[in-house]
């Protein structure tokens, strides 16, 4: 587990370098696929935007397709490796768990003022519902674009429905992958979200939000207060008296007993 709280700091560590590199990798290499997929459609001519400076390339059809074609490497090598990477630690934090769909209208609700938000563990429910359809829209891409792919590297006679199927399901979820960068936007610009913004460049967020937000996470990470030691209990048996604490009760005694003797005495004679 690379979670872990920094006291001094007031941080606590959300995001593992490693897992930064794979969240960037994805959204960078999805980016510019999206808009090398855009160049090639061909759009880039037709709206002025290789009128821009610095991308004049945009218009040249080969050298998008080209682009696309490594940023699809990138984007399939870093999806791959996130399955693959936190499947076999047993990662499973951003799978959905019962009762997350209830859960997330609550969330939702109590940002626009209505209700109150309930414990939340690391994730919210509402992104583990958009990571499940996230992974999906990426499979379906990665699945069409591979077929798409084959056909222009290798099986230029592939059947003409394989392609269009595989075009038509492509094109799809170019869409929907869009429209999940723009929900994925809109959740950031949220105000009880900001917090969390850091977390996405450094890995780390304030301590005292995760506290507020992400107790139950907090609670799970967070070591346990030290507990003193119990001093167990001895019984101290009495010392025995010394020497002289023994010639001292004896004298006592014996003075005790001459004024005895005498009370005795004085009694008789009266």
């Amino acid at each position: 587990m690379t979670d872990k709280i920094l006291t001094e700091q007031n941080l606590v560590v959300r995001h593992s370098a490693l897992e930064l590199i794979e969240h960037w990798a994805i959204a960078i290499s999805g980016l510019v696929l999206f808009l090398t997929g855009m160049f090639e459609l061909p759009m880039s001519k037709r709206y002025y935007i290789s009128s821009v400076p610095g991308l004049g390339w945009s218009s040249d059809y080969m050298t998008s397709l080209y682009l696309h074609y490594a940023a699809a490497i990138v984007f399939t090598a870093a999806a791959m490796f996130h399955l693959v990477y936190h499947g076999l630690r047993g990662e499973k934090g951003l799978l959905p768990q019962k009762g997350d769909f209830s859960e997330s209208i609550t969330v939702i609700k109590s940002l626009f003022g209505f209700g109150k938000e309930p414990p939340m563990n690391k994730y919210l429910p509402e992104q583990r519902l958009a990571y499940v359809g996230m992974a999906f829209i990426i499979l379906m891409l990665i699945v069409s674009g591979l077929v798409k792919t084959y056909k222009n590297l290798y099986a230029p006679d592939m059947s003409l429905n394989v392609v269009l199927w595989a075009t038509w399901i492509h094109n799809i979820f170019f869409i929907l992958f869009f429209l999940a960068f723009l929900a994925h936007m809109a959740a950031i610009v949220l105000r009880p979200n900001w917090p969390m913004v850091r977390g996405i460049f450094t890995g780390k967020v304030r301590l005292d939000y995760a506290r507020h937000r992400h107790s139950i996470w907090i609670a799970e990470i967070e070591p346990a207060p030290a507990v003193p030691p119990e001093i167990p209990f001895v019984a101290v048996e009495e010392a025995p008296p010394m020497k002289e604490e023994k010639a001292a009760i004896e004298n006592m005694k014996e003075d005790d007993a001459s004024s005895e003797t005498i009370n005795k005495y004085n009694e008789h004679n009266e």
